[in-house]
């Protein structure tokens, strides 16, 4: 496939979400090309799908070869969620070529957790929660893995089972700094919560009361509605830093990686509580 600066985020970032891909920069007088080329078109054939080939004339697409910083063809990057990972310039021989092509398909736990991120992103949520298991049971101690299969069983609301995974994280993630895990953990706290309505009616009641404040902010956490959550931890920061260490400001961190998503709605809070915080 020959990809263009207008089909490059589809044809290669979009596609890199799913499956590893290779994009080999080259041109018509380039002689090396001609013997790299080949060789990419038959291990691509022999993969059967496990990564993609893209090709890119430099000639006809200058802007995108500049942006990769190419100096010097054939130029060869590989992509895999979203991002280039890897790169060479140059003909390697068969065999390293092999290896590096080796390290761009994931094995193992890699393999079935990269199956199970695209059985959940085309709706098999039941088939992506069965793959991760899958890889966790390959690989027991891959957290990244087990926090997705958290993230997901609180998507499907099955919160008692996201708990007794949460309690099998390693220590490494869960008293750390880890931002996706201290997200992760807020909006599964919040499912122990009062119900939404009386929660709105304490506030309403007494606007000060920064502990029903706080957990109609979490409430609002679990359900998703990011928005209204941020409203509410912006009104803590606003009338006390101080409250349960400044809960405040640093629960927003957590809803902002949730939220990763709806950049709009990041960047508005992010501009609001720094304008607090002055």
């Amino acid at each position: 496939m020959e990809t263009t600066l207008a089909t490059f985020e589809n044809d290669v970032i979009a596609t890199s979400m799913l499956t590893p891909v290779l994009v080999d920069f080259w041109a018509p007088w380039c002689g090396p090309c001609k013997t790299l080329g080949p060789m990419l078109e038959k291990f691509e054939a022999e993969a059967g799908g496990a990564w993609k080939l893209v090709k890119v004339n430099v000639d006809e697409n200058q802007e995108l070869a500049g942006h990769f910083q190419v100096r010097s063809i054939p130029h060869v990057v590989a992509f895999a969620d979203g991002r280039p990972v890897n790169q060479f310039t140059g003909v390697l021989p068969e065999g390293q070529l092999r290896a590096f092509l080796d390290q761009l398909v994931p094995q193992g736990a890699d393999a079935e957790r990269r199956n199970a991120h695209n059985a959940w992103a085309t709706g098999n949520r039941a088939e992506a929660i069965d793959l991760i298991k899958a890889a966790l049971t390959l690989d027991p101690g891959y957290d990244d893995a087990r926090m997705d299969l958290i993230e997901w069983l609180i998507a499907e609301r099955r919160y008692d089972e996201a708990k007794d995974e949460d309690k099998l994280l390693s220590p490494k993630t869960t008293q750390g700094i880890d931002a996706r895990y201290n997200a992760l953990k807020t909006e599964l706290d919040a499912a122990d919560l009062p119900p939404a309505d009386a929660l709105y009616a304490a506030v309403e009641k007494n606007p000060d009361d920064l502990e029903a404040r706080f957990a109609l902010a979490n409430r609002l956490i679990a359900g998703r509605e990011y928005g209204g959550a941020l409203e509410h931890l912006l009104a803590i920061v606003e009338r006390d830093r101080a409250f349960m260490d400044d809960v405040g400001r640093k629960t927003m961190l957590s809803v902002f990686e949730l939220a990763a998503n709806q950049p709009d709605l990041v960047s508005h809070w992010r501009r609001r509580l720094s304008a607090a915080m002055n």
